[in-house]
C-alpha cells in the first residue's frame, strides 16, 4: 500500500498521476524543516501548506464528494480554480489574509423530533480544514486516553463495547452512558483555542481555527455570526470535537474502571 501511494507524482497514486499534474500548479512551494519534527515547532503552518499535504488534503475532499458551501462550488469545480487560484490562496493563508465563506446552513431531523444543525462549508474551504486536520490529527492522537473511543481512527463505538464487555467480565455492573446536549452548538472558542495553544506553537495555525469558527454561518441568505460552537459537518468540527472533549470530559470525570 505505501509504495502505491508514492508510485505517483508528488505522492498521488499512479491512477490518479495525470490529475496531479495538473493540480501541481496549485500546491503550495512550501517545504517541511528537514529530520524529526517536534509536537510544538513554530513552523507548524509550512507542513499544514507543503504541496504533498494539501495535494492529499484535496483528493480525500474530491472522494467524499459532498454539497457545495455558500458559493455554489461543486468538488468537481474545484481542480480548475486551484490550477488558477492555488498559489493566490496559500500565499493568503500565509499572510494571514485568508477569509473562509460563512458555512451553508442544513437542518435535518431528529429522531426525538428536533433538529440538527449541519454546516456545511466552502469546497475550498474544506480542502483547507483537511489539510490542517492531516497535520494536527497526529499531534493529539499519542496523547489521548486509551478510554476514548470517538473520532479516533481505528477505534469505533463496537470497539467501546467490547471494552465495557470486558469490564463486565471483570466483575463491573454498571456503565454509564452519556451524551452531551448541544455540545457543537455551545463550544467555547477560547477555551479550545487555549487548549490548542498547549500543542501547537504556531499562532498562526491558531488564527487559521479561529477563522474558522468565527466565519458565521449564512441562512435564509442572511450572514449570522458564529460568537460560540462549531457548525457539525465541517472538519473543523470534527477535529476540534476530541482535544476539547479530551480534556473537559473524559479526563475530569471518567469513573474508575470504566470505559468512556
Amino acid at each position: 500500500m505505501e509504495r502505491a501511494e508514492n508510485a505517483g507524482i508528488g505522492g498521488c497514486l499512479q491512477r490518479d498521476s495525470t490529475e496531479c499534474k495538473e493540480y501541481a500548479g496549485a500546491r503550495s512551494a512550501a517545504r517541511p524543516e528537514t529530520g524529526e519534527t517536534e509536537i510544538r515547532e513554530p513552523k507548524l503552518l509550512e507542513r499544514i501548506l507543503f504541496r504533498d499535504n494539501m495535494n492529499r488534503a484535496y483528493k480525500r475532499v474530491k472522494a467524499n464528494k459532498g454539497a457545495p458551501g455558500v458559493d455554489g462550488m461543486t468538488v468537481e469545480e474545484a481542480l480548475p480554480w486551484l490550477k488558477e487560484h492555488g498559489k493566490e490562496l496559500t500565499e493568503s493563508i500565509q499572510s494571514g489574509k485568508y477569509k473562509p465563506q460563512p458555512v451553508r446552513r442544513k437542518e435535518i431531523p431528529k429522531p426525538d423530533g428536533g433538529v440538527r444543525k449541519l454546516g456545511i462549508p466552502a469546497v475550498i474551504d474544506r480542502i483547507v480544514q483537511q489539510a490542517v486536520s492531516q497535520i494536527l490529527a497526529p499531534i493529539w492522537e499519542p496523547i489521548f486516553s486509551e478510554g476514548s473511543y470517538g473520532y479516533r481512527p481505528g477505534r469505533s463505538a463496537q470497539d467501546a463495547i467490547l471494552k465495557i464487555r470486558g469490564y463486565v467480565y471483570d466483575g463491573y455492573e454498571w456503565a454509564v452512558e452519556l451524551d452531551l446536549s448541544k455540545y457543537f452548538d455551545t463550544l467555547n472558542h477560547e477555551k479550545l483555542l487555549n487548549l490548542l495553544r498547549k500543542e501547537v506553537a504556531d499562532e498562526r495555525v491558531i488564527q487559521l481555527i479561529k477563522k474558522f469558527l468565527k466565519s458565521g454561518v449564512m441562512e435564509n441568505g442572511i450572514r449570522i455570526a458564529t460568537e460560540e460552537g462549531s457548525p457539525q459537518g465541517g472538519l473543523c468540527g470534527y477535529r476540534h470535537k476530541p482535544p476539547y472533549a479530551e480534556i473537559n470530559v473524559m479526563w475530569s470525570y471518567q469513573p474508575s474502571g470504566l470505559a468512556a
